[in-house]
């Protein structure tokens, strides 16, 4: 596996990662109860093919990229590539599990006071990768450095409600967040995407020190990034003695390099790539459950959605399963007009909603709307938005609604539906609930594309934040979603697999971690058999 003969490189323009770590977030969600543990969210041997893990050997990961212009800078991570190679050489104070709850990385545990509204959080012991402990004072530079008003890093909205100035250091292993207001999810934006920690004084990343798993060797951006074992790193030392990150053009072009042996790992293939090459024994597909949300956004304070008995006739003509098989060639399971499918605080108790043609019709005919003629907005900006557009076309007409489809730019897509039309395709990466709740459903919410104010709910959400027992939290998160299970402007109709493929010798990859959750892309933890 250690070939040392140089490849040519695989060059490809990048894409953004469609995740919920979006600007507008506040924050992100777990419980506010002490977190412990070693910070292993799952078993990452829990994949498909399991066994004693060997040591040596290079592995070589295929990611579409972002061209000349890239960047090591962890704070600058916009890219599936960029959260790949920073995850390698840094550490947050948390990370996401595969629930999407908060699970202790730099952080050994954190503790709020009674109010919620400070919380303290107490370091491991670990090192940077030139021997310098991580203290609470990189903590603190990391944290500033990326809320700095003059800067554009994406983490910066997550950490919004900490008051940074107010903030300190106790002792080296010990930092006190003094927050804005109460926050009972507060652990969630110690894992937001982005929110590396650098040693003090870092501006500089062309060689960049961190304290992840792998240590910088060489870097061409565009191309391709080389690192090796760190033989200290505290969670244990990776079992492969190199990674090296390579360009790859198109999803094509990954797979034809895996095929022929120019990389052990391809991050992102499609379901038709999928179905043409699982079980052939040429490479291992693992799919990724519940990685990203499918489904249409209906605005509510316009027609003919303003009236929620029309949009709870869009919940019943929708056949889910019939969307999933078509829009999604069938890698993925249905929604249930809920977001977070298998997180933690998702509301599984809700009855499954399925197609009842009769009762939409009955649901229209009420509301005045019988012969309604709605447009759906939609582009090709997100895997089977086209087909999925199409099919519930074909789906609405047998209720007596006809769907006009219209196609639009898929550069400015995301930007245009937040504010213009009433019915359009929208999908999600993984994100908690709660931040799900916070960026798209608050009155105030900057992303809140299906136009959902309520005073009530915004009241529902401050409450589940000042409330310390995460039983009587999760009750509220279960009051807000019967409510917009019943009349909110979410169809979301599937959750889409994510899908990567390895070299058959390649063991350890988790099949059980959604993208940007700390197993997905977690290289530390593979070998080569």
């Amino acid at each position: 596996m250690n070939d040392p003969r140089p490849r040519p490189a695989l060059a490809r323009r990048g894409f953004l990662i469609a995740t919920g770590a979006t600007a507008g977030a506040l924050a992100l969600t777990a419980g506010c109860s002490t977190g412990t543990g070693t910070g292993t969210a799952a078993d990452p041997a829990a994949g498909p093919r399991n066994g004693t893990p060997k040591r040596g050997g290079t592995l070589r990961a295929a990611f579409a990229g972002g061209g000349a212009g890239e960047t090591l800078d962890p704070h600058a991570a916009n890219l599936f590539v960029d959260a790949a190679r920073a995850k390698a050489l840094f550490d947050k104070l948390a990370d996401f599990g595969a629930d999407l709850a908060p699970v202790p990385r730099l952080a050994a545990r954190w503790e709020p006071n009674a109010r919620l509204d400070t919380w303290k959080i107490t370091l491991r012991e670990a090192t940077f990768h030139d021997g310098r402990p991580v203290t609470a004072e990189d903590v603190l530079h990391s944290y500033r450095r990326i809320a700095d008003p003059q800067g554009t890093f994406r983490a910066k909205a997550s950490l919004e409600p900490i008051d940074l100035k107010a903030s300190r250091a106790l002792d080296p292993s010990t930092v006190e967040f003094r927050l804005k207001r109460p926050y009972a999810e507060f652990p969630n934006v110690l894992a937001a995407f982005g929110a590396y920690i650098v040693p003090k004084g870092s501006t500089d990343f062309d060689r960049p020190v961190g304290s992840g798993p792998f240590r910088f060797v060489s870097f061409k951006p565009g191309s391709s990034l080389l690192v090796k074992r760190n033989d200290t790193y505290w969670d244990g030392a990776p079992h492969l003695d190199q990674v090296e990150f390579v360009i790859a053009t198109e999803e094509s072009a990954r797979v034809s390099a895996l095929l022929g042996g120019q990389v052990q790992y391809a991050h992102e293939l499609t379901p038709a790539s999928a179905r043409t090459h699982e079980g052939r024994g040429r490479i291992e597909i693992i799919r990724l459950p519940g990685s990203g949300m499918q489904g249409f956004v209906m605005k509510t304070d316009r027609p003919p959605f303003d009236d929620k008995r029309v949009r709870q006739a869009f919940f019943l003509i929708a056949d889910r399963q019939e969307l999933v098989d078509g829009a999604l060639s069938g890698a993925g399971e249905i929604g249930n007009d809920l977001f977070g499918k298998g997180y933690q605080y998702y509301a599984s108790d809700l009855p499954q909603r399925t197609q009842d043609l009769a009762k939409a019709r009955a649901l229209l005919k009420e509301a005045g709307a019988e012969g309604l003629k709605v447009t759906l907005d939609t582009a090709p900006a997100g895997t089977g938005f086209i087909e999925a557009a199409g099919i519930f076309k074909e789906q609405a007409a047998k209720a007596g609604v006809t769907v006009e489809v219209r196609v639009g730019n898929k550069d400015t897509y995301w930007k245009d539906i937040l504010s213009n039309g009433s019915f359009a395709s929208y999908r999600s990466g993984a994100m908690p609930i709660e931040s799900h709740v916070s960026q798209r459903l608050l009155t105030g919410s900057t992303t809140n594309a299906t136009k959902w104010q309520h005073k009530d709910f915004d009241a529902l959400y401050q409450q589940a934040q000042a409330t310390r027992d995460e039983k009587q939290r999760a009750a509220l998160y279960a009051r807000m979603q019967r409510r917009l299970h019943d009349e909110g402007g979410f169809l979301i109709w599937g959750f889409a697999d994510w899908i990567v493929a390895t070299a058959p010798a390649v063991r350890g990859v988790s099949g059980k971690a959604p993208a940007n959750t700390l197993d997905w892309a977690r290289f530390d933890k593979l070998w080569l058999a």
